[in-house]
């Protein structure tokens, strides 16, 4: 609702100053509880996800939607790569660096603050660029924006009664419940979260099912094998986010890839479980092919449902849309590990199933 009534950019520098002045917080904490606090105040106030998926939208051109929105999703495969390493070389820099950094610094006393730290530097980085990002709100005669907006007020032409108005340079804004009542958003958002489940499912399941024993029907992989697969397909999947998919949608169109994905997905982890049949190189090669592969698909899932979700609302209703869409992927994002693990132990205990064994019966389930 902010960022509709007073635009995407104060939303994002709010989100990104919290980032600031929380995280650096988090890292001075001298006691549990205030831990607690400073990180919950942090996920309270950053809610830039979704102003940050509408203003993509809004900024970019039709022909170039699937590569700003391909930016954002691809911002985690990113994060996945720095992220790890910016905690594991700067936390504790008094015992990794005790020539840089002494026990009675700063750093010393609070061994956590120093990677905070760079991160809060580098939100401030991102909030001092922000100060150039032209307010995408109001662009009503923008020619940038005409194709964009033109779609998404056809779409919600169907969805508001009476015929009343529902023209771009209107200033209200319309109700969360025409939102719910829109069916293509509604869709677009039940596909969006019920991939999410299954794709935190799948992460929750690989790790674990490619490290387990042979005699559980694992792969019986190293930690470092798996992180290595993970880092492979992060940055493959990087390369065909910013590369690939955006001339794919070009040429293709939204529909027919998401299609194509989502049952090419379900053929590839019908073949996981046979891969426990494999050995040495032929396995370590094979794994990491279907791991980018799944998560190239996963990747061309989500950026389609982010841009179908975001053409099927006006711009006014853009923010709103994406809150909505965020919160519930969130939910069931949530849900995903517990449910993995439940279902990955049960497979374990059911090695020898009635019908199939219990590795066959996990990935049918995730197919599912």
């Amino acid at each position: 609702m902010f960022a509709d009534k007073y635009g995407r950019k104060p939303c994002i520098m709010i989100s990104i100053l919290s980032v600031i002045v929380f995280n650096t917080l988090f890292g001075l904490s001298t006691t549990y509880w205030m831990a607690i606090i400073t990180r919950g105040l942090l996920g309270l106030l950053c809610g830039i996800l979704g102003p940050i998926k509408a203003y993509a939208s809004e900024v970019c051109r039709k022909e170039h939607q699937a590569l700003g929105i391909s930016l954002v999703t691809s911002s985690r495969s990113i994060a996945l790569i720095i992220g790890p390493a910016i905690g594991g070389f700067l936390a504790r820099p008094a015992k990794k660096y005790p020539n840089l950094f002494s026990e009675e610094s700063i750093f010393g006393r609070f061994p956590y603050f120093l990677p905070c730290l760079v991160i809060s530097a580098l939100a401030a980085a991102a909030g001092v660029a922000c100060i150039w990002l032209p307010e995408t709100l109001h662009m009503y005669h923008d020619e940038k924006m005409e194709a964009i907006d033109a779609m998404g007020a056809q779409v919600t032409d169907l969805n508001i009664e009476d015929g009343k108005a529902n023209q771009l340079g209107s200033d209200r804004m319309a109700s969360t419940k025409s939102l719910l009542k829109n069916r293509q958003l509604m869709s677009a958002i039940t596909l969006y979260c019920v991939f999410s489940l299954h794709d935190t499912a799948y992460l929750e399941i690989f790790s674990l099912w490619a490290v387990s024993s042979r005699k559980y029907r694992g792969l019986s992989l190293t930690s470092q094998d798996v992180g290595t697969a993970l880092a492979i397909s992060g940055f493959g999947v990087l390369v065909y986010q910013l590369v690939i998919y955006p001339l794919l949608a070009k040429y293709a169109g939204l529909i027919k890839p998401f299609r194509f994905a989502a049952v090419l997905s379900i053929l590839l982890l019908t073949t996981y479980p046979f891969l426990s049949n494999l050995y040495g190189v032929e396995l370590k090669v094979l794994i990491n092919i279907a791991s980018l592969l799944k998560n190239m698909f996963a990747a061309t899932i989500t950026v389609a449902c982010n841009i179908l979700q975001n053409t099927a609302v006006i711009q006014e209703q853009r923010g709103v849309a994406n809150g909505i869409s965020v919160t519930l992927m969130s939910i069931f994002k949530a849900v995903a590990p517990a449910a993995g693990g439940i279902l990955f132990s049960w497979a374990q205990k059911n090695i020898t199933g009635l019908f199939l064994p219990g590795d066959h019966i996990l990935f049918f389930m995730l197919n599912m």
